[in-house]
């Protein structure tokens, strides 16, 4: 019997201890995308928040499933959870619906016939985005558009050199603005998407850049690095935790050489200045605009 488990649902909806894990935020993971069609027999689906991501992941369950396999699939009924009945019966198939610890729980059988399954997996693939002209996929951070906090960055960083990381790389917008400069000599692309590491590497078509899917709070601390530039992320699950840009914070000193140099920029309401002067000899805040405060901190 195959089981598959995307994302990471709350204890009370029991979770399969022994399912394949599916989620692209999960380093290891099977990509569902290459699960063959009709081979599955029970899926449980912790369903993402943007609605072309859960269309696409949903088609993909159902694609994955065999004729008479499970699917069960739940969410937030504030992040899409409301929505799941209709969107899942849109795809002609029959839902039987529950609420639970402020979610919403929907069972499927899968039937002999799918429709709208071809729609829903185009709508959410990875594609080059018109404007930016760059590989991305919905769910990847701001996958369809410049990112103010890194438009920020990019205009006032400083030519890099030697070798440096970008922690949260994305679809690898700010590293394609660092490795404009000849000095560098490698750059660590790390980011915990297995979509954003993908697009990065379309985008990023440059022999010193390297590609890592990892969650960056567990990533060594070599000590060994001249530069990082990071947009830290400042959500975990929908819900934000400023923990997480804290921890990069003090990433960004693990990974760097005494000396070394970070680039960081953060919404302004978010209080890393402590975290920074902790972590660092050394901290400039370099720009404070459009929400957004941007720091230069050196160790």
């Amino acid at each position: 019997m195959t089981t598959l488990l995307y994302g990471r649902p709350p204890a009370v909806f029991d979770p399969p201890g022994a399912a394949t894990q599916v989620s692209p935020l999960v380093p290891g993971a099977t990509a569902l995308e290459d699960v063959a069609e009709g081979s599955v027999d029970d899926i449980m689906v912790y369903a993402p928040p943007g609605v072309l991501e859960r269309r696409y992941t949903l088609a993909l369950a159902l694609r994955a499933l065999k004729v008479g396999g499970r699917l069960d699939v739940m969410a937030p009924k504030d992040k899409g959870g409301s929505r799941l009945k209709k969107e899942l019966e849109a795809f002609g198939v029959e839902i039987g619906e529950t609420a639970k610890a402020h979610h919403r729980r929907c069972v499927v059988i899968r039937p002999e016939t799918l429709t709208g399954i071809d729609e829903a997996i185009a709508g959410g693939a990875p594609r080059i985005v018109p404007g930016l002209e760059a590989w991305s996929q919905p769910g990847v951070f701001a996958w369809d558009r410049i990112d103010p906090g890194s438009a920020l960055l990019a205009e006032h960083l400083p030519p890099m050199k030697g070798g440096g990381v970008d922690l949260g790389c994305g679809y690898g917008a700010l590293s394609v603005v660092t490795l404009r400069s000849p000095a560098v000599t490698a750059l660590r692309l790390i980011d915990l998407d297995r979509r954003a590491v993908e697009a990065a590497r379309r985008n990023v078509e440059d022999p010193r850049a390297t590609f890592e899917q990892a969650d960056v709070r567990l990533v060594e601390d070599t000590g060994d690095r001249d530069f990082v530039v990071s947009n830290p992320p400042f959500h975990d699950g929908g819900a934000e935790d400023r923990r997480l840009g804290q921890a990069f914070i003090r990433k960004a000193a693990g990974l760097l050489k005494k000396g070394g140099v970070a680039w960081i920029v953060a919404n302004r309401h978010l209080p890393y200045e402590a975290e920074l002067n902790e972590a660092f000899k050394r901290v400039r805040m370099v720009a404070d605009a459009g929400g957004y405060k941007l720091f230069e901190a050196v160790k």
